[in-house]
């Protein structure tokens, strides 16, 4: 019998939606043994010299002008993006999509950006006969999400699938699954063993991330964290932000016992694993990571609009606190020093409530859908 084929699309704007594909494609081999999938970057796969270009300029955007993009986020809320506007990167970035899916023949198609979203939508206006899947991979819904021609959209929150219907998504579209993080971070290896590993301490642990970019900007923040290093571990965790994590390296004041400096890791589920608070951009990959480990979050410099959005939804809920002034971080820090306890047993408490948010659950509706909608995707029908 041959096996059903998925083609899970992203962008590499921020390492999280691509996260998002490759926990879906974990899950979804685990779940089934019928299922084959594959994984492409489709802007840096089509265009593998322009798109870092753009990624780059993007990147620079968010971090140099971040106001810019809170205020082409909520201008462009509640608009899709046009046909005018898909056409237009159809003929710059993604002339060959047709061709990418005519030589993979997918069953079905997972977008975990709006962007290849956009591009299959219009594909399949133009004849492309494959059921889409819609991840979003905040916990919001963007105008630039939604299509007619997506099929089914998985989302974050019940908000989520609130959101969508009030904009005409009918409610058998939506399902609510929370966003795909990669299994590892459902699993609970033995701490000693991973403290070994990483050279830690048995003791209060803090882990400091600003995403796959390592946006870790508020130094401020950072700086006023290694008061506590001598009764507190500290772990900054740079991404693939080289510059920033050798300069750290090289500063005195981050070259003290229990405070700890590494660059880009896929052991993140590790590090959640032996800390007891983690300090983080708010994103909504790192988000979901954090909740799938039951770890208390502070949110630092969120960008605006998703990311605002974000820290709303965890902090409305009692999962993370915003760091809106250097008293929240003296307090957590005294917590984590004199109610230690208390910390450790409502994390416990937290995990044991959390099952419906289990990346399988994604990966079920994706099988669902390949049992309903699929196609088989011979050449002729794309």
């Amino acid at each position: 019998m041959e096996k059903k084929r998925v083609l899970l699309l992203s962008e590499g704007f921020g390492a999280g939606h691509t996260q998002a594909a490759y926990a879906l494609s974990s899950s979804l081999r685990k779940l089934s043994t019928d299922v084959q999938t594959k994984v492409l970057e489709l802007g840096s796969f089509l265009n593998p010299r322009v798109a870092p270009l753009i990624i780059t300029a993007y990147k620079k955007t968010v971090t140099n002008q971040p106001k810019l993009v809170g205020y082409v986020y909520k201008h462009q809320y509640k608009k899709s993006l046009n046909r005018l506007t898909t056409l237009a990167l159809h003929k710059l970035f993604y002339t060959h999509t047709r061709s990418i899916v005519r030589q993979l023949r997918p069953n079905v198609i997972v977008c975990t950006h709006p962007i290849p979203s956009a591009v299959i939508s219009r594909l399949k206006r133009l004849g492309v006969q494959v059921p889409l899947c819609t991840v979003i991979t905040d916990y919001d819904a963007h105008g630039t999400w939604i299509s007619p021609e997506v099929d089914l959209y998985l989302v974050s929150t019940d908000e989520v699938k609130s959101k969508l219907m009030l904009r005409g998504v009918s409610v058998d579209k939506i399902r609510v699954t929370g966003i795909p993080v990669h299994p590892n971070f459902w699993e609970h290896p033995e701490r000693e063993e991973i403290q070994s590993r990483f050279n830690l301490k048995n003791m209060p642990t803090v882990l400091v991330m600003g995403g796959g970019w390592g946006m870790l900007s508020d130094e401020v923040v950072n700086q006023m964290l290694t008061r506590w290093h001598k009764d507190i571990q500290l772990i900054f965790c740079l991404g693939r932000n080289d510059k920033v994590r050798i300069s750290m390296e090289q500063n005195p004041i981050y070259q003290k016992e229990n405070i700890h400096i590494i660059g880009y890791t896929n052991e993140v589920d590790k590090l959640m694993e032996v800390s007891d608070l983690l300090i983080t951009k708010p994103g909504g990959m790192t988000c979901s990571e954090g909740l799938a480990k039951g770890i208390p979050m502070l949110f630092h410099n969120p960008i605006p609009g998703q990311e605002e959005e974000n820290v709303h939804y965890f902090t409305s809920r009692g999962l993370g606190e915003a760091i809106t002034s250097l008293d929240v971080v003296v307090n957590w820090m005294n917590r984590l020093l004199h109610k230690y306890p208390d910390i450790v047993r409502k994390r416990k408490r937290h995990l044991a409530q959390i099952a419906k948010y289990h990346p399988t659950q994604s990966a079920q509706s994706i099988i669902d859908l390949l049992e309903i909608r699929s196609y088989p995707s011979d050449q002729s029908s794309v």
